[in-house]
């Protein structure tokens, strides 16, 4: 007697073998491991995984099932999105549904992979069948595996076999989601709800930082800051030398991405996932770190019409005057209160916005506020014209000699968005303290080996609190070379791209512009697994 041949369709969520798509196993058995033998499935690129984990046998295509190999860990659910951690393993075999997922190995380690279907291909012996069914697992006894004559149809034991397994599948995941919304949590993130975005890192000195998480953000940091310094800066050590790294930026920008991550941050970067992609492709068309593209998330969590209280605007908040040196149109816009009409001619704002700007004024209750209403033109509100522009005035700090031999060119470039690089090069009656390149050569005289270290050595405004809701103490420096406004900027943009790589990675990488993300972050545990960074669902 005969039966035909199944084999079996997989396709692994995470690690080297996600890039290999649906995966067609051979079948009737599939022997998953470390070195799990001939024909098996090697997991070798993954963590926590045994030389044989599980076995995975098909029988006539509808009698697909999973089984552990000893005391390995596996796990079984109706879909991936579940929180592996409060499933218990199986301790015998399992059937799987199409769309049904399993996890191998611990959770926070191991891999997850999804059950797509099994296909018909061939004719086996029945006796081999049951035969290699049972030398897969000392677990999988062979008298366990029933006799299937075709002829007969579906065994008296299949029907109640996928009710029973059908009702404990849906109770485990019910459970799953009661513990997931019920369970007191211990979160990396913010213990409230959180926010779509935060000022500042709050009381740094009381910051926990799991290691694993210190370890992780080496990875992305090399990749999306350092390696961009060492590159300009011509010092390849400073690339290959976490010790060389500013010490005081890092700790920063892992307390920043702990504070966001949250509900809401990730909520906001499902919303903008076509702008933050098109940005990062602009980016990487001119040539610019990539890590830039979480200013405009920064600045204005990507909304169009967002206007600050001194009439920055648009997604990357750029000032009229700045807007105007870019090439990005801002014209006849209404001055409220009066029936004037401005249109920027300068090349930067003039000195002391709050005070002296045209457009800027005061409510009765004292508060800034800005005074320009609608435009004819204004071009701030364009995503891709407004970038075009914002690159622009980026590489005005990228491209300057002391940028680039800084080994904190990125840091740098980031800084200026929000204090200004240079503006006596377009106003020669303007030099201010507070613009980057002006601040940077005051540290880089008495600090000429440490200049790599020149962000965090100006994050000095700690503990003053109050000043940074005070638009007029904005400039406060703390004893620093930085205003109070610019040093709590950089460190949060960092972050904010560190968790958006994640999270693109993990749900939009069939976008070609964040598929190099998922191969570069998602292959092995990184910091991502740490973070439980949320898929969309």
């Amino acid at each position: 007697m005969s039966q035909e041949r199944w084999d079996v369709v997989l396709r692994f969520v995470a690690g080297p073998l996600s890039f290999q798509g649906d995966m067609l196993c051979r079948g009737p058995v599939v022997r998953m491991g470390n070195s799990p033998g001939p024909g098996g499935v090697v997991l070798s690129g993954y963590r926590g995984i045994d030389d044989r984990q599980a076995v995975i046998t098909a029988y006539d295509g509808g009698t697909v099932a999973i089984a552990p190999v000893g005391s390995n860990q596996v796990r079984v659910a109706e879909h991936e999105n579940v929180d592996w951690s409060i499933l218990q393993p199986i301790r015998a075999p399992v059937y799987l549904a199409p769309g049904s997922a399993f996890h191998l190995g611990s959770p926070g380690r191991g891999v997850t992979v999804v059950f797509v279907e099994a296909q018909r291909l061939g004719t086996w012996e029945q006796r081999r069948i049951i035969s290699d069914a049972s030398q897969a697992s000392t677990e999988v006894v062979s008298s366990d595996v029933k006799e299937i004559d075709a002829q007969r149809g579906v065994p008296i034991w299949f029907v109640p076999g996928i009710l029973v397994t059908g009702l404990a599948t849906v109770f485990c995941a019910g459970a799953a989601l009661i513990q997931d919304i019920d369970r007191d949590y211990t979160p990396l993130g913010a213990r409230d709800d959180g926010f779509e975005y935060y000022d500042r890192v709050v009381d740094i000195d009381k910051v926990e930082l799991p290691e694993e998480l210190r370890e992780g953000l080496n990875h992305p940091m090399l990749y999306f800051v350092m390696q961009s310094n060492a590159d300009a800066a011509g010092w390849p050590e400073l690339g290959k030398n976490p010790a060389l790294w500013d010490p005081k930026f890092v700790t920063y920008v892992a307390a920043a991405v702990r504070q966001y991550n949250n509900k809401p941050f990730y909520r906001r970067l499902e919303e903008i996932v076509d702008d933050y992609g098109e940005v990062v492709e602009l980016l990487r068309e001119a040539k610019l770190p990539e890590v830039f593209a979480a200013i405009p998330y920064q600045e204005s969590r990507y909304r169009a019409t967002e206007q600050s209280y001194v009439c920055a605007r648009g997604f990357w908040q750029l000032m009229p005057e700045t807007a105007h040196r870019v090439g990005v149109e801002v014209k006849d816009c209404s001055i409220k209160g009066t029936r004037s009409k401005y249109t920027p001619t300068r090349l930067t704002p003039v000195y002391n916005v709050i005070a002296n700007a045209e457009y800027v004024g005061k409510t009765p209750d004292g508060d800034y506020v800005c005074k320009l209403g609608e435009c004819a033109v204004d071009d701030r509100t364009d995503l891709t014209l407004s970038t075009q522009g914002a690159i622009e005035a980026l590489r005005e700090a990228w491209k300057d000699d002391f940028t680039q031999g800084s080994g904190a060119a990125v840091q740098m470039t980031i800084l200026s968005h929000n204090a200004g690089f240079d503006d006596s090069r377009y106003d020669k009656k303007k030099k201010s303290a507070t613009n980057i390149r002006n601040a940077y050569e005051k540290f880089a005289r008495k600090n000429r080996d440490t200049t790599h270290h020149f962000y965090g050595a100006n994050l000095t405004c700690e503990k003053e609190r109050s000043n940074w809701v005070d638009p007029a103490r904005t400039n406060d420096r703390c004893g620093g070379l930085l205003a109070n406004q610019t040093q709590h900027y950089g460190y949060s943009i960092v972050a904010a791209h560190f968790l958006a790589v994640c999270y693109y990675a993990l749900n939009h990488s069939s976008k070609p512009v964040f598929a190099p993300w998922r191969k570069e972050f998602l292959t092995y545990d990184e910091y991502c697994d740490t973070l439980k960074v949320p898929r969309k669902d």
